[in-house]
């Protein structure tokens, strides 16, 4: 029987709607509403636009009202809104915007997909501002585009962490833009458990993208070029992007008495009919789809709203389907995305750990670091995987990934697992396409399986980054089983250090009782592994794996928020090699290195890199060339310090992508060192102390040296850092012991104590009145002078830390580095002090 169907809004999922339609029935009359110009577009690609990846704006144009409503015979009326449902007479009512003429039109069958609108909450002096944008269509694409190609913004601050909030923060600094993005959060990318968003936010910063996290604009000033937050920070900007989120657009189906959920979605039956508000009826004539509609959790049932294109598209095609008499069900959604974030894929999918807390649903997760393909294979990269499931039955609750190229593929994996109804013991079985380009014979979504076997059989349990420091504060035993040098190069405060392959001729030094607990980590979790099954041999029972090892405990702990990062390293960067001489000849390195060793460390993890360029270059001969590759973006700046170190010259530094090539060449004689040479004029002094007048001598030695000439270096460590404390600055997040040491020491030297005679501050006050009688600067001054003077403050990263200290709390116009810079600047120096 023919039927006159309408269907408001086109897009995701009222556009494939209208095609199935049509492809089930040629009988049948659709007709199309559509607010704005745009019937179909891909509102994904909108951000790659902005950012000038997709150049051809016609690209983004799925279906034109012409090309949709030729081939698929339908009556499409853009420009035309529906302002209200007659459900007892089955009409709408329609208002053309550009003839400005109302009417009715009647309908069998009428499916909403009115979609989604960005949130714009109150803010003061918001209306005012001049440069404020959302991003929903292709209108808010054109404004935001028109902007960035006229204004040549240097500067943007994108409110929000989420997929457009990231998107459009990394397009903004592909075209040259210095961004800022500031989310009341703790951390962006909400589908992600805080360790697993760590990573992407190291990703943003090292790529130069400043995040302010935890916090959030509460007044737009100067036509919106001036923001105020919550914490009091201020912000200067050319342009601001509101990405806070979306809320669905449901006026039209809350004024027809159809019934919404708590957060003001459509409510839906599974066979995606509306329901009636006030009996609770369900509407047999009027369906719902996309973004505006609340749905089934895939994972347990429960009611939630997933604003994505694959369930608005399957939506589309199953009411369409229902329609033309077929049986179907939307069974639920499980909220599998993915993003890219400059050099890094993250995908998601089912329930994270923060939901389970929420419902109160028991659960274990668990961290695994595989490479994505073959580590022989050139071009390995690392991807992390977290699952969560069931401890009882196996069944798989969510999963998370990030890493490099087929991170996604993982996800997907586990998504098709969890709509099989597999458990994570059925992972393992999972026989998939295996080629060293590809994947590895035993792929990480096989791996993740066997982690979570092991603990679902009682092999072992495992303990997690966010619990580890506690357990080891109130007396845990904490087994390191890497080696000597990992473990120098950091580790978990308290840990014993008994490497793996010595473990078994070492069991004497671990001085507890076998009953007592062991908590084993290692880089990633495998060697850790492996040393509990040679504790387990020898009669230790109660052993724990930290899940995700050093290398997740690394990326949760250290400070995100509002940090200012390191130089972002360009496509191309080249040592500076002039002024160089050796002997009586001067030198260059040459435009075009041939390499005489090639190593490939990608898919390697610190100190992975250093430690097979170390290996390379003991083997080469004097004056060869080492080419190192690595996917590590640490990478770049240890092997420099490195190089400087062992007396071998760094000839260039190189970054393609994701990928850092370092050319080194053995010694130092055969070529040029790309660093300034020694000169015993400099001086270099060690500050560890936090007293006040010990820090004055040290300002006044740093000036006085300055004052001859010399270079000077001032390396603040420890208490010491307590010189490059502000007294005010932004809310940073911390664990209980850094908020301690944050408490429990000086904000800067207006607040630091004098050696002796202190007297509970009353000490550094009197010393204070006699220096200004003596027209003796004070230390805040001494500082200041020192900073204006040239001298080089260096802050302790180890030290900052160790004791919690962040970037944001320091003063601006410092260096950060750690040991290997100070060494490499004692080398160079005359005078070396510590106080």
């Amino acid at each position: 029987m023919k039927q006159k169907i309408v269907i408001v809004g086109g897009v995701a999922g009222g556009a494939t709607a209208a095609a199935r339609l049509r492809r089930l029935s040629e009988e049948n009359e659709i007709i199309m509403f559509e607010r704005d110009e745009y019937i179909s577009f891909a509102n994904c690609g909108l951000p790659y636009y902005i950012g000038d990846v997709i150049q051809d704006r016609s690209k983004l144009l799925v279906q034109t009202v012409e090309g949709m409503s030729k081939r698929f015979n339908l009556d499409i009326r853009n420009f035309s809104e529906v302002t209200s449902i007659d459900k007892e007479n089955n009409k709408v009512t329609v208002n053309n915007a550009k003839t400005g003429k109302t009417y009715e039109e009647s309908y069998d069958k009428l499916i909403l997909s009115p979609g989604a609108k960005a949130i714009v909450p109150p803010m003061t002096g918001l209306d005012q501002a001049e440069n404020v944008f959302s991003l929903r269509n292709i209108p808010d694409t054109d404004k935001i585009r028109g902007y960035v190609d006229e204004k040549k913004p240097k500067s943007a601050v994108v409110i929000g962490g989420g997929f457009i909030g990231v998107e459009m923060a990394e397009n903004l600094a592909h075209r040259g833009v210095e961004v800022t993005l500031v989310d009341l959060a703790d951390q962006i990318m909400a589908p992600f458990d805080y360790e697993m968003a760590a990573v992407l936010q190291d990703e943003m910063t090292n790529h130069g993208v400043k995040l302010i996290l935890g916090d959030a604009v509460k007044e737009f000033q100067n036509k919106g070029h001036h923001l105020i937050l919550n914490s009091g920070q201020e912000l200067d900007t050319d342009m601001v992007i509101l990405a806070i989120g979306v809320r669905p657009e449901n006026t039209l189906a809350q004024d027809a008495g159809l019934k919404v959920g708590p957060r003001g979605h459509i409510v839906t039956t599974k066979q995606l009919l509306t329901v009636n508000d006030q009996n609770d009826q369900v509407e047999q004539d009027i369906y719902a789809i996309g973004d505006a509609i609340e749905v089934y959790d895939w994972v347990d049932d429960s009611k939630t709203a997933i604003a994505l294109a694959w369930p608005a598209n399957r939506q589309g095609r199953l009411v369409a389907d229902h329609i033309n008499g077929k049986d179907i069900e939307y069974k639920g959604t499980l909220g599998s995305s993915v993003a890219k974030i400059f050099n890094l894929t993250a995908a998601s999918t089912g329930n994270n750990e923060k939901t389970l807390k929420r419902k109160e649903v028991n659960y274990k997760a668990i961290h695994v670091h595989r490479g994505n393909h073959a580590g022989y294979y050139p071009g390995a990269s690392n991807i992390t995987i977290k699952l969560v499931f069931d401890p009882e039955t196996g069944k798989i609750f969510g999963a998370q990934a990030v890493g490099g190229e087929g991170t996604e593929k993982r996800i997907d994996v586990i998504a098709t697992a969890i709509k099989g109804g597999l458990t994570v013991q059925d992972l393992p079985d999972l026989e998939l396409c295996y080629a060293p380009p590809y994947s590895s014979a035993k792929d990480p979504s096989n791996i993740a399986g066997y982690v979570a076997s092991n603990i679902m059989d009682g092999v072992y349990d495992v303990v997690h980054w966010n619990e580890i420091d506690n357990i080891v504060a109130n007396g845990g035993y904490l087994l390191d089983v890497r080696t000597p040098m990992e473990f120098d190069l950091g580790h978990i405060k308290g840990a014993n250090n008994i490497p793996v392959d010595d473990l078994r001729n070492r069991l004497s030094e671990i001085k507890i009782d076998k009953d007592q607990p062991i908590y084993v980590n290692c880089q990633v979790g495998l060697r850790a592994y492996l040393a509990i099954r040679i504790l387990q041999e020898n009669g230790y029972q109660n052993v724990f794996n930290l899940s995700g090892g050093y290398k997740t405990y690394l990326s949760a702990m250290k400070p995100n928020l509002s940090e200012d990062t390191l130089p972002h390293t360009p496509e191309s960067e080249d040592i500076d090699t002039q002024g160089v001489e050796s002997g009586d000849t001067k030198k260059s390195v040459p435009d075009k290195i041939t390499e005489t060793i090639k190593i490939d460390a990608c898919g390697l993890q610190c100190p992975g890199p250093i430690m097979q360029t170390y290996k390379a270059v003991d083997a080469a001969n004097d004056g060869d060339i080492i080419l190192v590759q690595s996917t590590d973006s640490g990478f770049a700046r240890d092997v420099d310090k490195w190089c400087d170190k062992t007396g071998n010259t760094l000839l260039k530094v190189e970054q393609n992508k994701n990928v850092y090539s370092a050319y080194i060449q053995k010694g130092c004689d055969a070529c040029p060192t790309v660093h300034n040479q020694t000169s015993n004029e400099n001086t270099t002094i060690v500050l560890f102390s936090g007293d006040m007048d010990k820090a004055m001598a040290s300002m006044i030695i740093a000036q006085g040296s300055a004052a001859m000439g010399k270079n000077v270096t001032v390396f603040c460590t420890f208490w010491g850092l307590n010189l490059l404390r502000k007294q005010k600055h932004p809310k940073v997040k911390k664990n209980f012991i850094e908020k301690m040491f944050g408490r429990m020491m000086p904000k800067g030297p207006g607040k630091m104590g004098i050696s002796k005679m202190n007297f509970g501050g009353m000490g550094a006050k009197m010393m204070k009145r006699v220096m200004k009688k003596k027209n003796v600067d004070s230390l805040e001054d001494l500082l200041n002078s020192a900073q204006e003077h040239g001298v080089k403050l260096i802050a302790c990263t180890m030290s900052m830390d160790v004791m919690g200290i962040t970037k944001d709390e320091l003063i601006d116009g410092i260096d950060y580095a750690g040991v290997a810079t100070y060494l490499a600047e004692s080398d160079q120096a005359g005078v070396t002090l510590f106080i």
